[in-house]
């Protein structure tokens, strides 16, 4: 069955890419559709209860969202009003758990700079320059001029080298290479692939100011699905899109699993591109440009753990933990994520999340959610038992925890369509920028990309990236009416 009329713009996804461009679009023109497969919108946003408890998935901290801050500037634009508790204020964001020394992550680059060079003195030098670099990122992001222009604004070309390399020709020490090389596991990637200007980018957004949402990602899901509604956005859940309709080399809509088509001659896919190669129609890429999408390495998953502590024994505190190893030249080889906070009712989550690769998954590949068998449980217990084990050298004996629930690159994969069940996308690695920009020109008319995948992760870059997209999709000349408006708060 038909829409009577045509939308202006049809969105593939409602994860945070797919909400926020579409706000943005709802704003620009009149009928706008988000199409979600699952039953809630949000994607990773979401998250998801279990015994009551919220257990987040996506969104465990926020950068750059104080008050004139990037993030905050594009909220306020989108009409988002976020609860959030900012981190730092009274002792350090983030607590790196070296095997042989520890180090307290500040709010503020001057501050960043002053704990380092306490911590490694005889990398003044190294610090200062490096210190230098993030401001005038700092710089860069607060003026957004990442949207102003198509044209770079990183003259320095060493930015685009490996984080690894970076650091060998800044001569850093080994512990101050296991220090800055925590921010390139924020984005999935190595010190070897991450580039530098990613690293800059999101280390700096953290340094910024950080903070965590009082309703958690549920809380902002909702919040940007009720703005789009508001704008007389239409909502379509529970119902994925199966083809995109291409005619003579242009989009015309999409056909749902239901049946139903929806015209419109503008497609924005804020899901990964690999799906969406699934749901052209065959010959509408070219075979080469095809190849190189399918032939994009992705990022690792996860394996992730939630549990419910006694909060009398284990109180909730107040930044993160992160349990790593790193080898004899510094660079890190493994680690943990873990964020205490408050369960309720006595209670609180325990939050532990480590790298793993999909490979090591694959015996159950063609399982679903629900459905891998007894063995599936047991290979998760054996993990849940020893990030357990790992987690009680820092945090001291468990004993009582009840575990909420645990989840593999499977859980990511089934949920929101990537095909590793990589929570950070296609991988940004120095080696994969050319082509992963070059996902964006797929030859199709009126077909374009957003969420994760368009620029970088999280929260802020996957606006970002809506914002970049809406560019792309308007011309700069009527998109600086918007970044107009995105400036006017360029102050804090």
């Amino acid at each position: 069955m038909e829409t009577e009329k045509p939308f202006d713009a049809l969105i593939i996804g409602s994860g945070v890419g797919g909400l926020s461009i579409g706000i943005i679009l709802a704003r620009l023109f009149r009928n706008v559709a988000i199409i979600e497969k699952n039953p809630l919108p949000g994607g990773l946003m979401r998250g998801y209860k279990r015994n009551g408890i919220d257990c987040p998935v996506g969104v465990h901290y926020i950068g750059a969202f104080a008050e004139g801050q990037p993030l905050r500037r594009m909220f306020d634009y989108l009409g988002i009003q976020a609860a959030a508790e900012r981190m730092g204020s009274a002792g350090p964001i983030d607590r790196y758990w070296f095997d042989d020394f520890t180090f307290d992550l500040p709010e503020g680059i001057d501050a960043f700079a002053d704990a380092l060079t306490a911590a490694f003195p005889k990398d003044r030098r190294s610090i200062a320059a490096i210190a230098g670099n993030l401001r005038v990122i700092a710089d860069l992001q607060n003026s957004l001029v990442f949207l102003s222009s198509a044209a770079t604004p990183f003259p320095d070309t060493d930015l685009f080298l490996p984080l690894a390399v970076y650091l060998g020709k800044m001569n850093c020490s080994r512990r101050l290479r296991s220090v800055l090389a925590v921010a390139s596991r924020w984005m999935g990637l190595s010190e070897q692939d991450c580039p530098v200007i990613y690293h800059h980018l999101a280390l700096t957004s953290y340094l910024l100011s950080s903070w965590r949402l009082r309703g958690g990602g549920p809380g902002l899901a909702d919040t940007f699905a009720s703005r789009f509604k508001e704008l007389g956005g239409s909502l379509i859940c529970n119902d994925p899109v199966e083809t995109i309709l291409a005619d003579g080399g242009k989009v015309s809509g999409v056909r749902l699993a239901s049946g139903r088509v929806l015209r419109g001659g503008r497609v924005v896919a804020a899901v990964h591109p690999k799906t969406v190669l699934s749901m052209l129609p065959e010959g509408a890429v070219k075979p080469r440009r095809a190849r190189r999408i399918r032939d994009l390495l992705e990022t690792e998953g996860l394996f992730a753990v939630n549990a419910l502590l006694n909060a009398d024994t284990h109180p909730a505190l107040p930044h993160n933990v992160y349990r790593l190893h790193a080898d004899g030249e510094g660079w890190i080889s493994d680690g943990v994520f873990y964020q205490l906070r408050s369960g309720g009712e006595g209670k609180s989550l325990l939050m532990m999340i480590t790298r793993s690769r999909f490979s090591e998954w694959r015996r159950w590949e063609h399982t679903a959610t629900g459905r891998r068998g007894a063995e599936y449980g047991e290979e998760k217990i054996r993990r849940v038992g020893l990030m357990l084990g790992k987690a009680e050298e820092i945090f001291g004996p468990l004993n009582g925890a009840e575990i909420v629930d645990a989840y593999t690159p499977l859980t990511i994969r089934d949920w929101v369509s990537s095909p590793e069940g990589s929570p950070y996308g296609i991988r940004r690695s120095v080696q994969q920028l050319p082509v992963a920009a070059s996902f964006h020109r797929v030859a199709i008319g009126g077909l374009f990309f957003a969420g994760q995948n368009s620029m970088a992760p999280g929260i802020l870059g996957t606006v970002l990236g809506s914002f970049q997209t809406v560019r792309q999709m308007i011309g700069q000349e009527r998109f600086a009416a918007v970044y107009e408006e995105l400036s006017k708060e360029s102050k804090p």
